[in-house]
């Protein structure tokens, strides 16, 4: 098959690309730079095939997919920075790219008459409650601008084609780029202890592991709504906290894998502060129906974080 990947500079459009090298698929990805501009490590994406693309120009998402014609596109770019969402002056822009550059990538899809996968987020959902969240819910009450954005974006696919994958995830970390578990890892080198919120709760998202599920779904024609993030831990003698987590559970276990001694001080929500945007309590994903569509669920999140600290050396 032949890909077009967006967001290829960042952290899940990077190792989408590998997997496609890995299975033998033609990939072809994108980014706002001139050239890919993501870690430069030597691996595949490094040397595949690259077009700079502006999503917000609706000519030019058109001309470039019509000139590819790909099998399948994976719509990972997005405006992510969450707080700076919430700025004034940066809303126009952040709706440019994640409303009007996905509904510009849909209608580019429609017109080659190929599949879509779009990547969202449990920021579409108020984050109540405790039940997990179900992929066919449509009781939508973002808190925040991201939130707002990428549900339009979720709008925007499924009213434009048929041929779609709409993939929630949550809390993602992956090699290339910035992420929580990095973020930890330097802060208990330069502090001997750190706050870390521990009512904000869900699971991680290894972009490795995920890349591998958006290639199976893209080979298949199992179209819909999923939810997708590692699996919980549910063996009690697994080490770690069963069950779904919260960041503070996480930054503990991120400590421990590493041999660190820094102290995790478990804070609120409201005695954190700092944020301006709005953040989910409950960011549970269900996620029965990937085993249900015939799909390998991602390995836990503890054996995901194991791997991830190896490949960058911890």
């Amino acid at each position: 098959m032949k890909f077009f990947v967006t967001g290829v500079n960042g952290q899940l459009g990077h190792d989408v690309m590998n997997e496609l090298h890995k299975r033998g698929h033609m990939g072809v990805g994108s980014d706002i730079a001139e050239a890919y501009a993501g870690v430069a490590d030597g691996s595949a994406v490094t040397a595949m095939p690259y077009v700079s693309l502006d999503i917000t120009n609706k000519e030019a998402v058109a001309k470039v997919i019509a000139r590819q014609q790909p099998d399948a596109v994976i719509h990972c770019a997005a405006w992510t920075a969450v707080d700076m969402a919430e700025d004034d002056d940066k809303v126009e822009k952040v709706r440019a790219v994640n409303a009007g550059g996905t509904q510009n990538i849909a209608d580019a899809c429609r017109d080659a008459s190929c599949k879509l996968l779009y990547l969202s987020t449990d920021y579409v959902f108020d984050g109540r409650g405790e039940a997990p969240w179900e992929p066919e819910c449509k009781d939508y009450k973002p808190l925040n601008i991201y939130g707002e954005t990428k549900l339009a974006g979720e709008l925007a696919v499924s009213r434009t084609l048929e041929k779609y994958f709409i993939v929630r995830i949550a809390w993602v970390f992956g090699l290339n780029g910035k992420n929580f578990v990095k973020t930890m890892i330097n802060a208990g080198r330069t502090h001997k202890e750190v706050r870390v919120v521990n009512d904000q709760i869900g699971t991680p998202t290894y972009t490795y592991d995920l890349a591998r599920l958006l290639v199976d779904m893209c080979e298949s024609e199992k179209y819909g709504y999923y939810h997708a993030t590692n699996a919980e831990v549910t063996d009690e003698h697994a080490g770690c906290k069963t069950g779904y987590i919260s960041w503070y559970d996480f930054c503990c276990e991120i400590y421990r894998q590493c041999g660190m001694q820094t102290k995790v001080i478990p804070v609120t929500t409201e005695e954190y502060g700092l944020s301006k945007a709005a953040r989910p309590f409950n960011s549970r994903l269900d996620k029965r129906k990937l085993t249900e569509a015939g799909f390998r669920p991602l390995p836990t999140w503890q054996d995901a974080l194991a791997r991830y600290l190896e490949e960058v050396g911890e």
